[in-house]
């Protein structure tokens, strides 16, 4: 995998980019930028595996529906003038792909913040967009439904996607982000690790 051109390809996006060898690394790098500030976290597991929540909550107002669930929450979250989240996939070509079951995470990547961060692992990038999306529905996807106790086929089967139609289908919102949204800061944040989903 080269660095280098993943870099050059999401910044020739308008992305800022930053690359990381350890998660701690990372973790300290956005506490150092992010100090009294209003931050949303989206519904990520890769953020948490950081201990990021913890950390920022020590200078700024964080808030995460995952410490506190529920709609009124995700709202809130959604007023903030940072958003932190990571990605389903991102190619090296320098797009990024995220499924969605309420909509508040994509929402928020495409507008809203004034600054969004992605932090992003290494087993999280793709070459091309066929192999993200395919990692989007039948990895990513998978393994947060079995982790919010989604009761379709792909969590109980925990291998695939089956295209179901389950009240619990967390794969309703799809999206593609192939250059930093107008009037948003859009920076991602690699790290040389596996994190996440």
């Amino acid at each position: 995998m080269d660095y280098l051109e993943i870099k050059q390809n999401f910044e020739h996006h308008g992305f800022s980019t930053q690359l990381f060898s350890t998660k701690e690394e990372a973790c300290c790098y956005l506490v150092d930028i992010l100090q009294n500030q209003t931050i949303g976290f989206g519904g990520s597991e890769t953020l948490k595996e950081m201990g990021l929540f913890e950390a920022l909550q020590q200078k700024n107002v964080v808030t995460w529906h995952n410490r506190i669930p529920g709609l009124a929450v995700r709202k809130l979250a959604n007023c903030s003038d940072v958003y932190i989240t990571s990605a389903n996939a991102v190619t090296e070509t320098g797009e990024i792909l995220n499924i969605d079951g309420t909509g508040n995470r994509v929402a928020m990547t495409a507008f809203g913040p004034q600054s969004c961060y992605y932090v992003v692992g290494k087993n999280k990038i793709t070459p091309n967009l066929s192999e993200a999306y395919q990692r989007c529905k039948n990895v990513a996807a998978p393994l947060n439904a079995r982790r919010l106790g989604a009761k379709t086929p792909c969590a109980v089967k925990g291998d695939k996607c089956y295209d179901c139609n389950s009240p619990d289908r967390i794969c309703r919102i799809i999206s593609m982000i192939e250059r930093v949204p107008m009037e948003m800061k859009c920076e991602i944040i690699f790290v040389d690790q596996e994190l996440g989903f």
